[in-house]
């Protein structure tokens, strides 16, 4: 569950204007598995600003993957990976999916240029809900 929420957790680190501090945190275990399938993750960030992260791997249909970002100017909203954003619902990017050609671009440019990349403050949330966050048992998962 966190292997694609790690994606969601980078960007809401990246765009949001101070650092995040995790205040509570519940995952979600089935009986039969070793790790997560949901998790709600309650930060709080600098100024005491409430930022609210839901995961959930039970989802059917068509899988969505978006960051709703509701401020008292109005409401941003990413969608399909980043490839499309709307602001109080009018769209305002709207490109193909190239997520992983960008990143392998990026790749290959830090490698030519020896560089590093890397936000630890992700992983750090991870940790911290692992460390944490109250478990919950819920039913068996079959996928």
């Amino acid at each position: 569950m966190f292997d694609p929420g790690i994606n969601a957790l980078s960007i809401i680190t990246h765009i949001l204007p101070r650092a995040l501090v995790l205040k509570a945190a519940t995952l979600e275990f089935p009986a039969n598995r070793q790790a997560p399938i949901a998790a709600q993750l309650d930060f709080q960030d600098l100024a005491g600003v409430p930022v609210r992260a839901e995961f959930d791997w039970r989802q059917t249909g068509p899988q969505s993957w978006d960051i709703v970002v509701e401020t008292t100017d109005g409401t941003l909203t990413l969608n399909r990976g980043g490839a499309a954003m709307s602001i109080d619902g009018a769209p305002h990017l709207e490109e193909p999916e190239a997520e992983y050609a960008n990143l392998y671009a990026l790749f290959s440019r830090l490698v030519r240029e020896r560089q590093v990349d890397v936000d630890l403050a992700p992983l750090s949330h991870v940790a911290d809900a692992f460390l944490c966050g109250h478990r919950v048992l819920v039913e068996d998962f079959h996928d």
